[in-house]
């Protein structure tokens, strides 16, 4: 399986919808290169699936690429199905899942707006496992994927 990247999205503070940036560089152990979230932790680089924000657009809402605070917007795969330890090589970088969803904070803008956001329940969070460019158009890859049970609560 396969997705493309639509989006490389950025912020320079935490807590706020990112903005697209066209390109940028996975940094090896960090994160993407001059992202708020980067750093040595688990959650360096953020996906969601385009899927997904088409179910907050289907309860009009004008959302796209960067508003769940995601590094890496992609279509044609639900990045939310894929089982942690799962490898993507995404551009000329390569990931590694470690957490499907996560706590939504209250500070979350969409979450302000509406009730509710996806990303608790259909964003993923990798680290870097090589460095390397990553761009909108670039494929993102299934490299393997590790079968691990995985709490769906």
């Amino acid at each position: 399986m396969l997705g493309r990247i639509v989006a490389v999205c950025s912020s320079e503070s935490r807590g706020m919808k990112k903005a697209d940036i066209g390109s940028g560089v996975l940094k090896e152990g960090f994160g993407l290169e001059g992202d708020a979230h980067g750093g040595d932790w688990h959650r360096q680089v953020s996906l969601l699936s385009v899927s997904s924000i088409e179910k907050m657009r289907s309860e009009d809402l004008d959302v796209g690429p960067g508003d769940f605070a995601e590094n890496l917007t992609v279509e044609g795969l639900d990045v939310w199905t894929l089982p942690v330890g799962t490898r993507l090589k995404a551009g000329e970088g390569v990931l590694e899942v470690t957490q499907i969803g996560k706590e939504c904070h209250a500070g979350c803008e969409i979450f302000r707006k509406v009730g509710r956001c996806v990303m608790p329940q259909e964003g993923i969070f990798a680290r870097v496992l090589r460095s390397g460019r990553v761009s909108r158009g670039d494929l993102l890859v299934i490299l393997d994927e590790m079968v691990v049970e995985r709490d769906v609560n």
